[in-house]
């Protein structure tokens, strides 16, 4: 395991896992997982919002086995990247890149 850039969350998916297949055969899942910190001092949370993307197996079973609201325990890798947008304007991302997942039904 490399622990040089290691993330692990705990949270909830904001969304169910959207699924694509790139041009080159592989499969790709993007959604977000909500994280929600909590203050003694002043008694009040805080949610935090993850964007998550997984690739091949991992990705295929992501889409299979979790929806919106599932808890899950994620290991992964921090990746910043930039694009542009529509207009020409550069954007900046921060993703976490799936290793493992574990994945728990969203509570009834």
């Amino acid at each position: 395991m490399n622990l040089k850039n290691h993330v692990q969350l705990i949270g909830n998916l904001g969304n169910s896992p959207a699924i694509s297949t790139l041009q080159s055969g592989k499969k790709m899942a993007r959604f977000s997982v909500a994280t929600t910190e909590y203050s003694k001092n002043n008694n009040e949370t805080k949610t935090y919002w993850h964007n998550i993307v997984a690739w091949g197996k991992t990705a295929e079973i992501i889409s299979e086995k979790c929806e919106k609201g599932s808890e899950v325990v994620i290991n992964g890798k921090l990746v910043n990247r930039s694009y542009e947008d529509k207009t020409g304007i550069k954007k900046y991302i921060t993703e976490v890149v799936v290793n493992e997942i574990i994945c728990r039904p969203k509570k009834l």
